[in-house]
């Protein structure tokens, strides 16, 4: 069965074609990226998202950032300081942050959990689609990274201030987003779509895109 993809910049209409290992297909008018293969099993990326799930229990575990001024030392965690912003009437603030925060994450590890643990079964999951279209629904809403350089620069700015004691959650959060880059790095979407739709890559014929 042939599968025509829509380029997501200029629309053209194209067919798949297979590709070498670490190899990008570009579309064939505006040279844009559609996809590519990823040389990687699922035990690598499962790998990157269990270190990445241990890394996300630390960082909900342990304090986010102590103070120290005055004599009395002061600390919360990640969730601690999403209650704060509550408190102080930030209800907006407060669920823009639990959302990019705790809750996009938890379900991008969730869901790779999912559909990678199925796959190492030699089956597929059941709800595979749903999973696979909530991944992508919610990965441009994991801003872990904006979240660890906004808190890095909020304290370079306390330092003056109080004494700054960056916490253990801090640190789990800086290495939950290099994992989570890593797994979503190393998993071949493009393939479990494929396999999702029933799709054969024999079929589609060789050059409708452009492999680079």
């Amino acid at each position: 069965m042939k599968t025509l993809l829509a380029c997501p910049h200029c629309d053209l209409l194209q067919y798949e074609t297979s590709l070498p290992p670490q190899a990008t297909a570009r579309c064939a008018r505006c040279a844009a990226p559609l996809y590519r293969r990823v040389k990687s099993g699922h035990e690598r990326t499962l790998a990157y998202v269990a270190a990445a799930a241990v890394c996300f229990v630390l960082a909900n575990v342990f304090p986010l950032v102590a103070l120290e001024a005055s004599g009395q030392r002061n600390s919360t965690t990640l969730l601690g300081a999403i209650a704060d912003l509550l408190g102080q009437d930030m209800e907006l603030v407060a669920g823009l942050v639990f959302v990019t925060i705790w809750l996009a994450p938890l379900l991008q590890l969730a869901g790779l959990a999912y559909v990678l643990l199925a796959r190492l079964q030699a089956r597929r999951a059941a709800a595979e689609i749903v999973v696979l279209r909530l991944l992508a629904a919610i990965r441009p809403w994991s801003m872990v990274e904006v979240f660890v350089l906004g808190t890095l620069v909020a304290l370079a700015k306390l330092v003056h201030m109080a004494q700054v004691v960056p916490g253990v959650a801090l640190w789990s959060l800086a290495g939950l987003m290099g994992l989570l880059a890593a797994a979503l790095n190393t998993f071949d979407e493009h393939a479990y779509w494929r396999t999702a739709a029933g799709a054969d890559a024999g079929d589609a014929p060789a050059g409708a895109v452009r492999a680079e």
